[in-house]
């Protein structure tokens, strides 16, 4: 296998977990961004009292956005898959929340592992320039984009305190057993067709986040939720 085939295998393991997950994570009705919109509620809540990440609620206050996965899926034995919808959100300029576009994020993993693992994940998003790198590159993460992230959560030892210098801070609540070194390749891609269900024909990330041109009065619970101390 040559140099460059091996720094593909992030990159294609990426989009084998989305392509695999798919079955699994995908919405095929309308009602599926109403019930996802409640699940990042949940999640979100969840997360604001878990005891262990003091640092969530402090970061949270000051994010530019968000981006909320309730259930992302990581699974596999020598070659592994991660993957789950989600949804992202921008604080607006009179700092109050926007409203959710939706994403499915999907990464691949090479290495010695061996389990199965369901995380709510959040991701503070620390500046409007994250953000707008986030969706420029297509939610891709990483140093390649620009995108510096940490990653902490139940169980992890020390945790990320807000002096750090990371544009992203994924938090995350991990539930079954995952274990394994892995190359990191995780990429958000906007989910069009939820985005088209939840708020009508052409409904984009840029029209929803950033023009702040379209509404749902069913994220209102998820905007209450982030705003909440």
């Amino acid at each position: 296998m040559t140099r460059l085939e091996l720094r593909r295998i992030p990159q294609t393991l990426a989009l084998i977990g989305l392509l695999v997950l798919g079955g699994c994570v995908g919405a095929r009705t309308p009602t599926a961004g109403n019930a996802l919109v409640n699940d990042a509620t949940a999640a979100l809540r969840a997360l604001k009292k878990r005891q262990t990440l003091k640092e969530f609620r402090p970061m949270l206050k000051q994010a530019a956005g968000v981006a909320i996965f309730p259930a992302l899926y990581k699974a596999g034995f020598f070659i592994g898959a991660e993957g789950g919808n989600g949804v992202l959100l921008a604080r607006r300029k009179d700092g109050s929340w926007g409203y959710p576009a939706f994403y499915t994020m999907g990464t691949g993993s090479f290495g010695l592992q061996i389990g199965a693992q369901i995380s709510e994940v959040v991701l503070i998003i620390r500046s409007p320039g994250a953000l707008k790198a986030i969706l420029r590159h297509q939610g891709k993460l990483g140093a390649d984009a620009g995108i510096a992230v940490a990653w902490t959560g139940a169980g992890v030892e020390g945790g990320v305190t807000s002096n750090l210098n990371f544009d992203v801070v994924a938090f995350s609540n991990n539930m079954g057993l995952y274990g394994g070194a892995s190359l990191e390749g995780a990429a958000m891609v906007r989910r069009n067709d939820m985005n088209a269900q939840y708020y009508g024909a052409g409904a984009t990330p840029e029209k929803i986040i950033l023009e702040n041109r379209l509404s749902n009065a069913q994220a209102d619970g998820l905007r209450a939720e982030l705003a909440a101390e």
